[in-house]
């Protein structure tokens, strides 16, 4: 199914190169202004590529290295799920849907770094992933409703044409935090960077899928996608390209310090989401084509050598580069894939790898604080070289060091992803012009807003690019030869592991277990009229405050006779006391039996006479059933409240309903609104063939409503009906 689709989007190529956009609306909730809409432009088409071609890569390289696992059915069907979730986020053309699918992908997430459940640390990582990428979910979701009010619409289509007007919105500061919070969260970006790393205890296929090539890079796509709005906003520059440049920074050291081959390419990865979103804040059509010509570049290497990784792994049963060498003997296509893959992230001509470094330095070199961009990516550059020997020269080349398993090339089903995504690498470098025009100049210039007349080559003459770039390989080469000690020093500095984010969110969850012990301690005292306290306290309280901030409170008129009503208050009011002063169950039901009737009486005296009926006939039952099961409970205790306890309920009780009592006078000092019941009485006969207004809306307007409270019932019966069962066994000796 993957490669169908990969197929599928090929055939928009033509299309979208020459600046069309295909679209497909469908009606979802008009009533809120969102719509089922979908758009497919360069950078949309850009993503739904390289999701479908190289989750097709993913899906059959899983298909032997995850031969014989139990959960292989399950693993198909949430990956098949997450694809399908993250080519809903690029495709969509409204913000809800694309809140819809980028939550999906975060749940999905969740299940495949969690595949193997009975391990912990892959319980934690999956955890962690989920939370993270969740609550920076929930703050781009506030994020988007606010873009939505503030353009009057979530079509996509239609904000991107309102730039000016929402850029300059007195919300839009806070709109820029809460969707850049959510981008940041989905994307690694630090501090929120730990989760990518951990989640590499998840299989080798859903490494190189989802973090590697498309989910991490969703947060990338968002920015991207919304640049054109929030570019002229004083906020968006600074603030994407200061937590771009720090999330390359921490990428570069946390990278140098691992010997695990896929924790060294998560943290390299990091390196590039930063390097992208560092891009992207900086305007510009320049650093438009360097964000997708980084980005395609990045997705083909990344996944390859994720995918190369998993081979060692699976061929040798390691996966530690410190104690592996020489493999190029044993695994000579392994070895030929990772050296392609290893060149193109180098950047090293004439790999497609080498172009987009051209681009990234120059776009730094016109960037405001050049010297201080151009400084970090040059570190980030460097550090992608050592990751490259790492993973190529250090596990291939070099004397053969003894594995746990004898190593061997894999069979085409896992070499053919990692072969052909190389491949691909070198053929786009000998060739740039194959994926210039047809892939990144329109992504470009979806993101910049315009046409873009760019061409990819690799050489551009002697320039300062040349420089950095040799000045890269260099240093490159000087740091691998002494990564050994420089790892070593870096793993020795515990400080980044006891104030690290991961440690900081160790010690963050047992906080909130700490806080949910106490909570749990002082609110569930297993008191029903603790319960019952808390809730009326806070109601009456929250009720109280929004009548006199929000000056609600009001007094009706009271004209006419009032005697009849003044009758009813006294004897409502007597019935109540009644109940309060009840000294056993069977008062106290029929006391409450006599503010029921009370109350059938207001039904009876407004004109309700059916409905007063059955307030009595049901009162009169309720009376019976509470009265039977009371007489077989074992409740013989008089009130074993203290004084000050009587006394605390009495003021949760009278407070409550004053409070009450104030919201009902509001409320009727409040000009009737007649629509709804204009409504029933015109639909009462033609459309539920009934002319007593209250028995059709219970059974006909409010069927569901009704069945519901009649199942509620039905429960509570049983339940009673089997409590008294219980009860008369236990009385009488038998086992319950």
């Amino acid at each position: 199914m993957p490669g169908l689709l990969f197929l599928g989007f090929c055939t928009l190529l033509p299309a979208v190169s020459a600046w069309a956009v295909v679209q497909e609306a469908h009606a979802w909730i008009p009533s809120l202004g969102v719509a089922a809409s979908f758009r497919a432009d360069g950078l949309s088409l850009l993503f739904a590529l390289l999701i479908s071609g190289i989750g097709a890569a993913v899906f059959l390289y899983a298909s032997s290295y995850l031969r014989g696992y139990e959960r292989l059915a399950r693993f198909y069907v949430v990956l098949t799920l997450f694809m399908g979730s993250m080519l809903g986020a690029v495709l969509a053309d409204d913000l809800v849907l694309l809140v819809v699918f980028w939550e999906l992908t975060s749940l999905t997430s969740f299940l495949l770094i969690g595949f193997s459940p009975e391990q912990a640390e892959s319980r934690r990582a999956a955890q962690q992933g989920f939370l993270v990428t969740f609550a920076g979910g929930l703050a781009m979701l506030a994020g988007v409703i606010l873009l939505g009010h503030a353009a009057g619409t979530f079509s996509i289509s239609q904000i991107l044409a309102r730039g000016d007007v929402i850029a300059a919105h007195p919300l839009a500061s806070v709109i820029i935090v809460l969707i850049a919070a959510g981008a940041f969260a989905k994307s690694a970006q630090a501090p929120l960077h730990s989760w990518l790393a951990n989640a590499m205890v998840a299989p080798t296929p859903v490494s190189a899928f989802l973090h590697s090539a498309t989910m991490v890079k969703l947060g990338v796509y968002l920015l991207a996608r919304l640049s054109p709005v929030f570019e002229g906003h004083g906020l968006w520059v600074p603030l994407l390209m200061t937590f771009g440049a720090a999330t390359m920074l921490v990428g570069a050291v946390l990278a140098l310090r691992e010997t695990d081959l896929k924790r060294v390419l998560a943290y390299s990865t990091i390196v590039s989401l930063g390097t992208m979103v560092l891009m992207i804040g900086i305007p510009g059509d320049l650093s438009a084509m360097a964000v997708v010509t980084f980005l395609t570049v990045h997705a083909l290497y990344r996944a390859c050598l994720f995918l190369v990784a998993g081979i060692i792994d699976h061929e040798t049963g390691t996966r530690d580069s410190s104690a592996l060498g020489g493999l190029r003997h044993s695994m000579p296509v392994t070895a030929a894939a990772a050296l392609l893959g290893g060149l193109s992230m180098a950047g090293l001509p004439p790999f497609i790898g080498f172009a987009a470094k051209e681009l990234v330095y120059e776009t730094s070199l016109g960037a405001s604080a050049s010297w201080l961009v151009v400084g970090v990516a040059l570190l980030a550059n460097v550090v992608m070289v050592v990751v490259a020997g790492i993973v190529t020269v250090r596990c291939f080349l070099g004397g053969a060091a003894p594995t746990p398993k004898a190593p061997h090339d894999p069979g085409a089903a896992m070499l053919a992803g990692p072969v052909a995504l190389a491949l691909l690498g070198l053929t786009f470098g000998i060739a740039p012009w194959l994926a210039s025009g047809s892939l990144v100049v329109p992504a470009a210039s979806a993101i910049a807003g315009h046409p873009i007349e760019y061409r990819l080559s690799l050489w551009h003459g002697f320039t300062p690019m040349i420089a950095l770039s040799v000045l890269t390989l260099v240093l490159g080469v000087l740091m691998f030869r002494r990564w050994d000690g420089m790892r070593a020093a870096l793993a020795g500095v515990v400080q980044i592991d006891l104030w690290g984010p991961d440690r900081l969110y160790d010690r963050g969850m047992d906080a909130l277990q700490r806080l949910a012990r106490w909570q749990t301690g002082v609110i569930q005292s297993g008191s029903l009229r603790t319960y019952a306290g808390h809730t009326l306290t806070v109601t009456a309280l929250a009720g109280a405050a929004m009548l006199f901030l929000r000056d609600g409170w009001a007094l009706p008129s009271f004209s006419g006779s009032l005697a009849p009503d003044l009758v009813l208050v006294v004897l409502l009011a007597a019935s109540a006391l009644a109940v309060t002063g009840a000294r056993n169950f069977v008062s106290g039901i029929v006391a409450a039996g006599m503010v029921g009737f009370a109350i059938a009486l207001v039904f009876l005296f407004n004109g309700a006479p059916d409905l007063a009926f059955t307030q009595f006939s049901v009162e009169a039952l309720a009376i019976v059933i509470l009265l039977a099961i009371v007489g077989r409970l074992p409740f013989r205790e008089r009130d074993y409240r203290s004084r000050d306890e009587r006394l605390r309920d009495a003021a949760i009780a009278i407070g409550t309903g004053l409070v009450a009592t104030l919201v009902l006078l509001s409320v009727l000092a409040q000009p009737f609104d007649e629509r709804l019941s204009d409504f029933f009485r015109q639909a009462s006969v033609p459309q539920a063939h009934g002319r007593n207004l209250v028995n059709v809306i219970i059974v006909d307007f409010r069927a569901l409503d009704t069945l519901g409270e009649i199942t509620v019932l039905g429960l509570a019966a049983i339940a009673a009906a089997a409590v008294i069962v219980g009860l008369r066994r236990k009385t009488e000796g038998r086992p319950s």
